[in-house]
This record gives C-alpha cells, sequence and structure tokens, in this order.
C-alpha cells in the first residue's frame, strides 16, 4: 500500500528565488542519484523534488517552498531528505520509518545514521528531543518522516507557515508540531550521509551569533517567540529590581578564574585581572581544582607576590590574589564557581574570567562595576572578541550578541546556546541560587534562572578576548561529548519552560 510522499532537494536546478516543488519524471541527474531507489518501492505514491537558489535567504528552509510542500504533499507520511549532502537509505529504512510512525503516532521521526568521510564510515548518533529543544541548530540529521495527520492538526491549531520567512519554514513547523505531538527519534542509523561539513566543534561554536547572519538572527527569534507565547512560556518584560543587600563584602568586586591544567594560559589571566584600574578595592580568586601540570606551583609563586595561598581558610582580606585548593575533587567548573562566591573572600560583585583568556583593557572590571551601579542588576554581560593565542582577531570576531533586548532577550535566550561573556553577578542573588556542579552549561544554567527574575545589564563594547587555541575544552569535541552538551543544555531549557509555565500559571 503506498502511504508515503519523498521530497529529494534538487540542488542542480536554477529554481526561482522562492523555490517551487515540482512531480517529476524527469529528474536531474543528481537527483536521480538519491531518488531512483525509491521510484519502483511498495510504500512511495509520489516523489517530489524542491528546487530553490540555495544562495537566497533559505532556500529550501523558506516559509513558501515549506508551504508548497505541504500544499502538495496527500499521503499519510513525508520523507523530507533535506539538502547538505547526499544520502543512501539503508536496507528496510523507509519500512522501518513508517513502522515507527503508526506505532508511536509521533508526528516527526529521524533517526541517527553513519557518517562517510571519504572511504570512512562511522556512527553517528544523535539526541533525543526534549521540551527545550527549541534551538533552530538542534541536529535531525539529513532525514525526517513528518505525519501528514499531525501536521494539519498542528496548522489549524496554531497557524500556518508564514510564506514570508527566508530562513525559518521548517523551524516554524516543527516547533509548532512539537505542541500537541511528539517527535520521536529512532537509535539506529538507517542511512549514510556523506560528510558535507568537516569543520571541528570550536570552529562551529560561534555559528549561532555571527553578525554576519543578523536577519536571520532576527527571524528566528520571532519564531521561537510566537512559540514560547502559544506554550505559556513567554515573560513579558517586567523585572524584579536586585536587592539590596545586608551582608558585609570585603571588597566590592572579586575575578573569579576556575582553573584547572592551564600552566600555559593562567598567568596570563591572573595578571590581566590584577592589572584592573579602579576606584574601588577588588580582588582576584583562583580556583585551582588540583591541578597536575604545574599550575598550582605557578600559582603559588603569583600568590605569594600579590596575595595568599593557603587554601583561602586563613587569607587576609586585603589580599590581591586568593589561591584556593578546595578540599573536594568532585567540582566541575560550577562547583569551582560557588567555591568562590560563598568564600568570605568574594566581593559584592563576581566577575567571570575563563583560565584560557585575558581582558581587553584595564577598564574592563571598572566598566561592568559601573553598569551595576548606574542599574538594579543582578547580572551584567558584557562582549568578546574570537582571537588566536597571538590575540589576532579570528571570525566571527566580535561577539556582541546585538540580538538581546530588554523587552525580549531573555525570551530569545532560549534559543541561542549562550548568552556572553564576560558575566558578572551580584553576589547577594547568585549565592541564592547557585551553579549547577558542571563543567558545561553551569553559566547558562545560572543565566536562564536569573533572567526568569531579574534584568540583566548588556555592554555591547568588547571587555574581553577569548582565546581559541588547540588546549581549548571545546575546539574539538568528540561527538559523544557534543552531544551530551547539546542534551544538557536542552535539558536545562526544558527546565526553564517549565518553570516559565508555572509561573505565568500563577497569574504573572
Amino acid at each position: 500500500m503506498k502511504r508515503l510522499t519523498i521530497s529529494v532537494p534538487d540542488s542542480t536546478a536554477s529554481g526561482s528565488e522562492r523555490g517551487s516543488i515540482n512531480k517529476p519524471r524527469s529528474l536531474p541527474l543528481a537527483v536521480l542519484i538519491q531518488a531512483r531507489s525509491f521510484d519502483d518501492h511498495p510504500l512511495v505514491e509520489t516523489i517530489l523534488t524542491s528546487t530553490a537558489k540555495a544562495n537566497k535567504a533559505g532556500g529550501f528552509y523558506s516559509g513558501a517552498l515549506i508551504k508548497d510542500l505541504l500544499d502538495v504533499w496527500e499521503s499519510d507520511y513525508l520523507l523530507l531528505i533535506l539538502p547538505g549532502g547526499e544520502i543512501e537509505l539503508g536496507a528496510h529504512a523507509l519500512e522501518r520509518f513508517v513502522q515507527v510512525a503508526d506505532d508511536t503516532g509521533a508526528g516527526l521521526i529521524y533517526s541517527d545514521f553513519r557518517q562517510k568521510n571519504d572511504d570512512k564510515v562511522t556512527d553517528h548518533p544523535l539526541i533525543d528531543y526534549q521540551p527545550g529543544s527549541v534551538r533552530d541548530n538542534f541536529d535531525f540529521g539529513s532525514v525526517l518522516l513528518f505525519s501528514r495527520k499531525a501536521v494539519e492538526k498542528a496548522i489549524s491549531e496554531h497557524g500556518a507557515i508564514p510564506q514570508e520567512l527566508g530562513w525559518g519554514g521548517l523551524y516554524d513547523l516543527r516547533l509548532k508540531l512539537s505542541i500537541n505531538s511528539s517527535v520521536f527519534r529512532i537509535p539506529e542509523p538507517l542511512y549514510t550521509r556523506v560528510a558535507t561539513d568537516l569543520r571541528g566543534s570550536g570552529e562551529k561554536l560561534f555559528d549561532y551569533v555571527d553578525p554576519r547572519k543578523r536577519d536571520y538572527q532576527v527571524e528566528m527569534e520571532k519564531i521561537v517567540t510566537g512559540h514560547l507565547k502559544r506554550i505559556g512560556a513567554y515573560l513579558e518584560p517586567s523585572f524584579a529590581e536586585a536587592p539590596e543587600s545586608s551582608e558585609q563584602f570585603s571588597v566590592k568586586a572579586s575575578v573569579i578564574i576556575p582553573v584547572r591544567n592551564r600552566v600555559k594560559t593562567i598567568a596570563d589571566a591572573v595578571k590581566s585581572a590584577l592589572s584592573q584600574k579602579t576606584g574601588f578595592a577588588f580582588n582576584v580568586i583562583v580556583v585551582d581544582n588540583h591541578s597536575t601540570d604545574g599550575t598550582t606551583n605557578l600559582l603559588r609563586e603569583l600568590a605569594a607576590d600579590n596575595g595568599t595561598s593557603d587554601g583561602g581558610k586563613n587569607g587576609k582580606s586585603a589580599a590581591r590574589l586568593i589561591h584556593i585548593i578546595p578540599e573536594r575533587t568532585d567540582y566541575g567548573i560550577g562547583g569551582c564557581w560557588n567555591e568562590a562566591i560563598y568564600s568570605s573572600h568574594c566581593g559584592r560583585y563576581a566577575v567571570q574570567l575563563d583560565s584560557d583568556d585575558i581582558y581587553s583593557s584595564d577598564g574592563t572590571l571598572a566598566r561592568i562595576v559601573a553598569k551595576f551601579d548606574k542599574g538594579k542588576y543582578a547580572m551584567v554581560i558584557g562582549s568578546y572578541t574570537i582571537v588566536d593565542f597571538d590575540l589576532n582577531e579570528l571570525p566571527p570576531g566580535l561577539i556582541d550578541h546585538r540580538e538581546w533586548t530588554r523587552e525580549n532577550g531573555r525570551n530569545n535566550a532560549l534559543r541561542i546556546n549562550g548568552l556572553g561573556a564576560p558575566r558578572a553577578f551580584d553576589v547577594a542573588v547568585l549565592r541564592r541560587i547557585g551553579l549547577p556542579n558542571t563543567s558545561y552549561g553551569e553559566d547558562y544554567a545560572v543565566a536562564l534562572r536569573v533572567s526568569r527574575e531579574y534584568e540583566i545589564g548588556r555592554i555591547y563594547d568588547s571587555l574581553y578576548f577569548a582565546r581559541r587555541w588547540s588546549g581549548n575544552s571545546d575546539s574539538a569535541l568528540p561527538l559523544a561529548t557534543a552531544n551530551r552538551y547539546d542534551a544538557y543544555k536542552d535539558w536545562l531549557r526544558t527546565i526553564e519552560i517549565l518553570a516559565r509555565q508555572q509561573l505565568n500559571g500563577r497569574g504573572r
């Protein structure tokens, strides 16, 4: 019984700027290579090709093209093959997709795959979809199966796909679909994909904030904001003021540097922090997470000249550099931050500096504290420039998160993977929240939590040099690690969405 429509991208066709959908029987050669194995399959009713100029807006992902595709699709299921690489379906893959769709009633199904790079083929597992998987760059692989019944219901209840969308047609569809239908992963490699984007994780890391894609960012923010409104997780621009604190602080600000095994960079970071020129008292708290590469001895030497190196137990409050070695050995970066902020040495404001990085000038700390003094912020975030080890600028250069607005920044924060740097906190607020004891996403977690209740102040000038080098922990992540990190951030978004829904349910 023929129940399946297959849509294959025709990247060789000229197409119109908005693209079009064709029911072909004479396909271009490149499309025939992918489509010929489907033509006589007993499940396949129709093969469609989508033509679009790939260099025009979103091309294959535009609202107009997605709407046209939905208009001509008549079968139970649509198997959508995305552009960006050739795929070869495995034996009985179509049957498996349809079987799982029938059994689960899911609205959208995707599967793991195998990745082919030259002559090497490796497994490429994906991650499960969660309620918090609302980012526009969620990786579904290259093959998606849609249920027509679920899609029709989603469009009926939540509106048609806007034709004016240049890039976000598919994004808008899957967010609407996810509200009332499940998005289901098959943890089996049902196809093989030829590798196209061979960049490492470190090179892809900043794609989501590339300033050259500002129009794209604006459109995606509009889509996710509409989704949050539909599911009751949208927050109006109404903020609590950071409370006055009755706590006593020995200094006005502390620069917090967690470190483990960064002997090549930690001295630069510490000297950058100590060189700050301010009109107020500050200190630098380095939490040394039991380094084994010489970092500890180097910090002891620096502390001997500038402060204390006694584990933070008996140090003088006036010390400029405080070297803390925690008693516990189970800390991630978040745990190191907690060690610092709950310490008696911590100032009223805690300002982040990673052990790989440096401030862009000796006025960074003063600039951040002045922002706190000016407004009732619980958190302030600056902007940073991507540089190499020798401080030469690297693409995309300045990361200023100018997409952030007071009106909608905390809603759009659920779509993107980070909020910027350097990050600084009102310690009275931060001590109430704390950081999760992880070494990835701990900063994102606390920023989401702060933004739920308080306003975040932004500085759009570059205050910070983020140095990319081979020793960075995210320079070339293994796939399993990248998947774990992505799944964790989606989990954080899930928690935050649930919390905001409850907040709105209490009448905010």
